[in-house]
């Protein structure tokens, strides 16, 4: 009551609430008002709740509902021959389109088509490669299951491993492949688990689902034994891991007694992958074992034998977007146990096993459960629902407008809402940079990892020089990756450059999609298959580049300068210390040196946990020379030659007590950074 700020209105109602001549329900309308100042979407909320109803998916396909399609769904374990049967059919389709979950399954089907003499189309999200020399866009088309488009007719559809469309990043593109394309046969090829729900799904649209089962063509065994010992491997032997720490390991220990090894993971580009698949597959090759991740699970043709699961527990995100370790699904595991033994390689019969006798029993259970039946498909809000919010919400941030969307959104017991958490991540990183509506979606959807800070810091560079409608060329692309590149002498620039190939992909990405602006995709295309022979040399001395490692930290300890040698950072070492900080890793490198290859999979959790202890307190101790050394911002070339600058300079009288306290200054400087 006393006020100045009060207006007279309000000022009024309070002295009657005081003075028992109103009541306190008098205050609601001053209340709302301010909540509308707070919360604009107040003012619009039925019409915000109409945009993000999404109850009805099959409405927002009027071309598809505009034909009776008939749908087709192969079901079966992995090597039972349900693609097949679908891809002979789209061959013998006057048109037809395949969608899969890879770039390296489209390729396949890609090739497979025009072998067969039918002309086939690429279409993946960096590149469109035509069959025909004149540009003409073929009946047929390979593509991954995002770059499908649901308003070309087609006779016949191909939907790869349909039990996707319960991923909660990825699963809102199988729901619209599903439910949008507009093909008279729709074949739908996956686990069995997926059944039902496709069969609701289709109810919805008055659709009837016809299901061809299948049965797995060669036997599969769970052997009675684990392998115990790398000394036991056989050759077809693929062991599994899954993380890159084990994959560096388990290689570095198997070459050690003498055998070949090839390793595919997940950020490998496909070139190299398939090289890698190449090489174990070649009967006259002495490469007669894999080490790989589930990164094999789909998507490569290789001559198993026998799957040897190094570890039963596997980093996973929920669907809260929180990271998890758990042990593998049934779905995972029958997945990459059913690689062994594939049927027309030249081993007719497969076995599967794990490294330690602890996981053998805990595996056999999970093979042996049922999968779970896939109970909801993915939805995703479009760009031109975001544009009519933005029209509503003209202040609000684009990660805002799709907060605000997922919290309004209204979804029936079929569908979700996938995990936006790296949508927003990358819409909170470009949002200070003044694009449209459109273009910032655009570059929100990037297929990037958002865990590699030097993609990451070269999307901003992209969106922040779009922004100033500058092109982004050949020559500043090649300025900012520092190409050409040379081989990797250690594991931590291996990894940098397959970070590199990401940058170049990303590249490719935007330039589908903003020609005029990313240009030179021809150019990129060419130093990225360079880049990517470059990377293959380095996977093949996979080995040699973790024993470099090894020695390049071992020196660093040998070598311990005093602590009071002060030195200044040119721009080079600058320049140094910011490629080594922008390369992606997603544990320090002495984890990968040191993880023993035989430990349990169950005491993983334990493991890294004391492990990220140990490697704090080795931080805190030994001079900043060696901690540089150890984190690999320094090598021992430049440290020899910042003290014989040191020394000259010291000689010369030119380090005085101000020089001093400069280079201390500057060392603390590059502590903070380095932390």
């Amino acid at each position: 009551m006393e006020s100045s700020s009060v207006s007279a209105d309000l000022h009024i109602i309070l002295n009657d609430i005081c003075c028992g001549a109103g009541h306190v329900d008098d205050l609601f309308p001053f209340f709302l008002r301010h909540a509308k100042q707070i919360f604009p979407m107040l003012d619009c909320m039925d019409d915000l709740r109409k945009i993000s109803d999404l109850r009805l998916p099959p409405n927002w396909y009027p071309e598809a509902r505009a034909i009776q399609r008939k749908i087709i769904f192969h079901a079966g374990p992995t090597n039972s021959g349900k693609t097949y049967h679908a891809i002979q059919r789209f061959l013998s389709a006057k048109s037809g389109i395949y969608c899969g979950p890879l770039k390296l399954l489209a390729h396949e089907i890609f090739q497979k088509s025009n072998a067969a003499n039918v002309p086939c189309d690429l279409v993946t999200g960096e590149e469109r490669v035509y069959a025909t020399e004149d540009a003409r866009q073929a009946s047929h088309i390979a593509c991954t299951i995002e770059m499908c488009s649901t308003n070309t007719p087609y006779e016949v559809a191909v939907i790869d491993e349909i039990q996707m469309i319960r991923d909660p990043a990825r699963g809102w593109a199988w729901t619209r492949a599903l439910l949008g394309l507009c093909a008279e046969e729709i074949h739908v090829c996956g686990e069995g688990a997926a059944i039902d729900l496709v069969t609701e799904l289709m109810y919805t649209t008055g659709e009837e689902v016809e299901v061809r089962n299948y049965k797995r063509l060669t036997p599969l065994t769970v052997l009675d034994y684990a392998l115990e010992s790398l000394d036991n491997l056989q050759p077809g032997d693929c062991i599994v891991c899954f993380s890159k720490n084990d994959i560096y390991s388990v290689s570095r220990q198997i070459e050690a007694r003498g055998l070949e090894c090839a390793v595919i993971y997940g950020s490998l580009p496909p070139g190299t992958k398939l090289e890698q698949a190449k090489k174990f597959n070649d009967p006259n090759d002495p490469c007669k074992i894999l080490v790989a991740t589930d990164a094999i699970g789909m998507g490569l043709n290789l001559c198993i034998k026998r799957i040897i699961f190094n570890s039963i527990v596997k980093p996973t995100v929920n669907e809260k977007g929180e990271k998890e370790i758990d042990s593998i699904t049934t779905s995972q595991a029958l997945q990459i146990a059913g690689r062994a033994g594939r049927f027309g390689s030249s081993f007719k019969q497969g076995e599967v096993t794990t490294m330690h006798r602890d996981d053998l029993l805990q595996l056999k259970e999970i093979l042996s459960e049922s999968v779970p039946p896939v109970k909801a498909a993915g939805l995703h809000p479009t760009p031109e629902q975001i544009e009519m919010f933005a029209y509503h919400l003209p202040d609000a941030t684009l990660s805002n407008l799709i907060d605000i969307f997922v919290s309004l959104s209204q979804v029936d017991g079929l569908y979700f809402v996938c995990n936006i958490d790296d949508f927003k991540f990358l819409a909170d990183m470009i949002q200070h940079i003044p694009l449209n509506l459109r273009s910032r979606y655009v570059f929100c959807t990037a297929p990037l990892n958002r865990k590699e800070p030097f993609v990451c810091t070269t999307l901003l560079k992209f969106a922040r020089q779009f922004s100033r409608n500058e092109p982004l060329t050949f020559d500043w692309l090649c300025r900012h990756t520092k190409w050409p590149l040379a081989p990797p002498k250690n594991i931590k620039e291996l990894v940098h450059l397959e970070a590199v190939h990401d940058v170049f992909d990303l590249y490719l990405w935007l330039s589908y999609r903003f020609m005029d602006m990313f240009p030179d995709a021809a150019l990129v295309r060419d130093i990225q298959k360079k880049l990517d022979d470059i990377i293959q040399i380095g996977v093949c001395n996979i080995t040699k580049l973790i024993r470099a490692s090894q020695s390049g930290a071992a020196s660093g300890a040998a070598e311990v300068m005093s602590e009071g040698f002060p030195f200044s950072r040119t721009k080079r070492d600058a320049r140094t210390v910011s490629d080594h900080r922008d390369a992606k890793s997603a544990e320090p490198l002495s984890i990968a040196l040191e993880v023993p290859g035989e430990r349990r999979g169950k005491s993983l959790r334990a493991y890294r946990s004391a492990t990220r202890q140990e490697d704090l307190k080795s931080h805190r101790r030994g001079s900043l020379a060696n901690r540089l050394l150890r984190e690999g911002l320094l090598t021992q070339e430049m440290l020899r030659q910042l003290e014989s600058e040191w020394q000259d300079q010291h000689r010369s009288g030119r380090y005085g007590l101000a020089s001093k306290r400069n280079d201390q200054s500057s060392s603390k400087e590059m502590g903070k950074k380095k932390k």
